[in-house]
């Protein structure tokens, strides 16, 4: 593996994704486009106003180095990577960074917000990236796509709907999306895990199983413009993802798994807590407190373990090594022994959950009988 080739990619994603956040920062406060903490006070740690939009600076780097290595390089297309999946991913990433300035901008209701990922999720099944199938983890495959229906024909070329196939591609970048922008809630946070999965799945995708170098190239580049923009998101934060930042990572995530042979499983163990956390936090508002699934709080797990007496960086860093430690378990891992660390991971959420829970429930009342 020749991992010095895919160095100056890295590089330039990270370079032009630090000269662009300051400016894309200067933008949001000329234009009072920042995160108000006294806006929803139950939702904000910060204590002061914080600039958003910060997503955008992250996808006009990924988007022009991948544009450059597309149309100047032999080096993105051919192979599994095509021409109308490039510019899947361009249009639904610029969909997602409308949808996230205009929510950053004026704070649109949640039936607003989640147009803008619903289109982009339609646009990346229209550009043809789907899972054609999935690997039964006790042996066999089940093929997702025996149905078909022909939508059009452009130059005699027919353009199908892939029932089951495309479905589960739609539910699976919503998940995605949803679970980053649930988890953007602590400084440099959704960035970092971003750049850890980005990492993983370059890895994977120069294994020999997958053997997919220009999948590779596509992740570097998205690493090196998110770990470009953690400078400007560590604790104490200089500017904010905003919401199109926080869905565009989680989007292209999904993405990127399925491009890499649909590595769903691989993408679960790296968002894993994230995912579960997310689960946990829509069954709580919807079923027990009642109220709107999208209605922010502090009771995520990362809000808990500032509870329990974490430092803002502490509480980052763990989750940082709870993705790393599961991201790179994954690439040892066949589908069974996957199968299997999900189930782990599964239980140590649970457990991680309790114990922050109890935890915090016995300092509040230590505290209160002071």
């Amino acid at each position: 593996m020749n991992y010095q080739f895919y160095l100056i990619p890295f590089l330039a994603a990270f370079l032009i994704t630090v000269l662009m956040t300051p400016l894309v920062r200067r933008f949001a406060l000329n234009r009072n486009i920042v995160d108000d903490p006294h806006i929803y006070p139950e939702r904000k740690i910060q204590s002061k106003s914080v600039p958003l939009l910060g997503g955008i600076a992250i996808f006009l780097s990924f988007s022009i180095v991948l544009l450059f290595y597309t149309f100047f390089t032999d080096r993105i297309l051919g192979g599994y990577m095509l021409l109308k999946h490039i510019m899947g991913i361009i249009l639904a990433g610029t969909l997602l960074m409308v949808g996230g300035y205009l929510d950053d901008k004026y704070d649109l209701k949640p039936q607003k917000q989640i147009i803008w990922p619903l289109i982009a999720s339609l646009v990346i099944v229209a550009s043809g990236i789907g899972i054609p199938y999935i690997t039964n983890p006790f042996g066999g495959t089940l093929y997702l796509d025996t149905v078909k229906i022909e939508l059009f024909n452009i130059g005699g070329i027919p353009y199908y709907f892939t029932l089951w196939a495309d479905l589960l591609v739609f539910i699976w970048l919503l998940l995605m999306v949803y679970t980053t922008k649930f988890l953007d809630g602590l400084d440099g946070l959704v960035p970092g895990v971003g750049a850890i999965g980005s990492f993983v799945i370059f890895v994977l995708s120069l294994t020999k199983t997958v053997a997919q170098p220009e999948t590779a190239l596509v992740s570097i580049i998205l690493g090196g413009a998110l770990l470009g923009f953690i400078f400007f998101s560590f604790h104490p934060a200089r500017i904010f993802l905003g919401e199109g930042g926080s869905t565009f990572i989680g989007f292209m995530l999904g993405v990127l798994a399925i491009i890499s042979g649909a590595k769903i499983a691989t993408a679960l163990l790296i968002m894993g807590i994230p995912i579960l956390d997310a689960i946990w936090v829509v069954l709580r508002r919807v079923l027990k407190e009642k109220k709107s699934p999208f209605w922010g709080d502090k009771k995520h797990l990362h809000f808990r373990l500032l509870d329990i007496g974490l430092s803002h960086r502490q509480a980052v860093l763990f989750l940082y090594l709870v993705t790393l430690l599961f991201g790179v378990t994954s690439l040892f891992l066949k589908t069974k022994g996957k199968l299997a660390a999900l189930i782990v991971l599964l239980i140590i959420m649970l457990t991680l959950a309790i114990s922050l829970v109890l935890v915090y429930r016995y300092k509040k009342n230590k505290g209160s009988l002071t």
